[in-house]
C-alpha cells in the first residue's frame, strides 16, 4: 500500500490531498506543518481532516515525519521547500512538488536537491484538464502570424504569487511556439500592443480555485479555451495520480505531469 507524507497538511490544499488519498485507500503516514502552527501536535482525526490518527509534526522534524512514507507531497511555500526537499531527498523519498512562486535561485536549489538522487514530479498544476490545456497550447502554433495570443487567470484572494505558475507555464509554451520575446502583465495608459508581446493578466477574487483562459484573436474571429477548476479536488486528484505513478519509477530525475499522463 502506498504511503504518503503530506506537507501543508492543515492547509486547504493539504486537506484536499489527504481526503483524495484516503478515498483511494492510500495511507497518510506523515503530516507536516510549519513549526509554530497551532495544528502541530494534533492528529488528522481530531482536526476533522480524515480518519487517520497521524500526528502533524513541525517542519523542523521533517525527517521523522517522512520516515515511513514512500512519497513526500507538498503544496506549501518556496522558502519552506528549499529546506524541506533536500532533507526528504537525502532520505531517498520520492517527491511530488506542486509549490509555485519560486525565484530562479530557489528553483535551482530545489531541483539540484532531487535531480540524480530520487524520482520526482514537479508541476505548476496537477489538474488533468490543465495539463491537457498545455498540450493544446502547443498546437495553436498553426494560427497565422497576425493572430495575437493572450492569457488570463483568476484565483482566490489568498493566493500569493501572480501570475500563477499555470499561467507562466502557458506563457512559456506560447512564447516558444509563437516567438514572443516580451511579456506584458496588464496595461495602463497609452500602451498599444506590440508584435513581440504576449499578454498575461492575473485577477484575485473571492474564493475562486482557479480559472485559466487562452485567447487567440485575429482580424475576424476569436478562439477562447478555458479551464475551470470547481474545487481544489481537481489538483488533489492529479497529485495523487502523480504519487501513484512516481512510486513505480526508478530513474532519479524530475518528471512532469506530461510524463504521468503519457502526453510526452
Amino acid at each position: 500500500m502506498l504511503k504518503l507524507c503530506v506537507a501543508g497538511a492543515a492547509g486547504r490544499m493539504g486537506n484536499a490531498v489527504i481526503r483524495e488519498a484516503a478515498a483511494k485507500g492510500i495511507q497518510v503516514t506523515g503530516a507536516v506543518e510549519a513549526s509554530g502552527n497551532p495544528c502541530v501536535g494534533k492528529n488528522l482525526r481530531e482536526l476533522g481532516i480524515s480518519d487517520f490518527d497521524t500526528v502533524i509534526i513541525g517542519s523542523d522534524r521533517i525527517s521523522e515525519a517522512c520516515k515511513d512514507a514512500d512519497v513526500y507531497m507538498t503544496f506549501t511555500t518556496p522558502a519552506a521547500e528549499v529546506q524541506n526537499v533536500p532533507a526528504v531527498a537525502a532520505l531517498g523519498k520520492r517527491v511530488v512538488l506542486g509549490t509555485t512562486g519560486f525565484t530562479d535561485e530557489q528553483n535551482r536549489q530545489t531541483r539540484e536537491a532531487v535531480e540524480g538522487k530520487v524520482p520526482a514530479v514537479f508541476a505548476p498544476n496537477f489538474s488533468v484538464g490543465v495539463n491537457i490545456l498545455f498540450k493544446l497550447a502547443q498546437a495553436l502554433k498553426a494560427f497565422p502570424q497576425e493572430y495575437t495570443f493572450s492569457i488570463s487567470e483568476i484565483h482566490h484572494t489568498g493566493k500569493k504569487d501572480a501570475p500563477s505558475g499555470t499561467a507562466k507555464k502557458l506563457g512559456q509554451i506560447i512564447a516558444d511556439v509563437r516567438g514572443y520575446s516580451r511579456t506584458v502583465y496588464g496595461r495602463e495608459g497609452m500602451s498599444p500592443r506590440q508584435p513581440e508581446e504576449l499578454e498575461i493578466a492575473a485577477l484575485r477574487a473571492g474564493g475562486v480555485p482557479g480559472i485559466h483562459d487562452i485567447i487567440v484573436a485575429g482580424p475576424h474571429e476569436m478562439l477562447k479555451i478555458e479551464h475551470v477548476a470547481f474545487s481544489r479536488s481537481a489538483l488533489a486528484q492529479g497529485a495523487v495520480y502523480a504519487a501513484e505513478w512516481i512510486s513505480s519509477q526508478a530513474q532519479p530525475r524530475i518528471f512532469s505531469m506530461e510524463d504521468v499522463l503519457g502526453l510526452s
